[in-house]
């Protein structure tokens, strides 16, 4: 497979963003586009951090299930959640059922509310500027960096968990800090064009 492929379609994407129908429609329409609201961001956050040790794609189907099970993701609702809930949510096979991530999920709702600015404002403060250059090829695109690794400290020092530098890399690829679109690839000019 090679880092850049023509769809049936006719359209050149990243090869992951061909490999499946899942991966296809997430790709052209979300990944690389800026989200900039508190609840999108902790759902990007939330799925990130599910994702730790599976397939990307296993999160992506499961994602309606997610999306029921945690109250739409919206942080104050997921915040109030208390051991009924974590069990109820155990019970869930639409969703990974991992005690731990589970947990997070629910201190991770906690310490959103608790920022003073709010999810957005401490999240997109790590934002790197703009590169001058596209990463032609996957090998290009690290899975950390200093602003990743930042971003996941000060996330850790506000009592979020599952936020190591590699899961804060994929959540910056993932809502718009970064855009790892490959040069040629058929998003990339549209997610350049949303400003940040």
């Amino acid at each position: 497979m090679t880092d850049l492929v023509t769809g049936a379609d006719g359209l050149p994407r990243c090869a992951w963003g061909a490999s499946t129908p899942d991966y296809a429609a997430y790709h052209d329409g979300e990944w690389g586009r800026p989200v900039r609201d508190d609840d999108g961001l902790y759902e990007r956050l939330c799925l990130e951090a599910f994702q730790s040790g599976l397939s990307w794609l296993t999160i992506l189907r499961k994602r309606e299930a997610f999306r029921r099970a945690f109250a739409g993701f919206r942080i104050e609702a997921v915040a109030g959640f208390g051991d009924a809930d974590v069990q109820r949510l155990l019970g869930d096979a639409g969703i990974v059922r991992n005690r731990a991530k589970i947990e997070a999920a629910i201190a991770n709702a906690r310490a959103a509310l608790d920022l003073p600015a709010g999810l957005t404002e401490l999240l997109w403060g790590f934002a790197p500027a703009a590169r001058s250059t596209r990463p032609a090829r996957f090998a290009e695109v690290p899975a950390i960096t200093p602003e990743s690794t930042a971003m996941s400290r000060a996330l850790k020092r506000s009592g979020f968990r599952f936020v190591g530098p590699t899961t804060a890399y994929a959540l910056m690829q993932a809502t718009g800090m970064v855009d790892d679109h490959l040069v040629g690839c058929h998003v990339s000019a549209a997610v350049r064009a949303v400003p940040a």
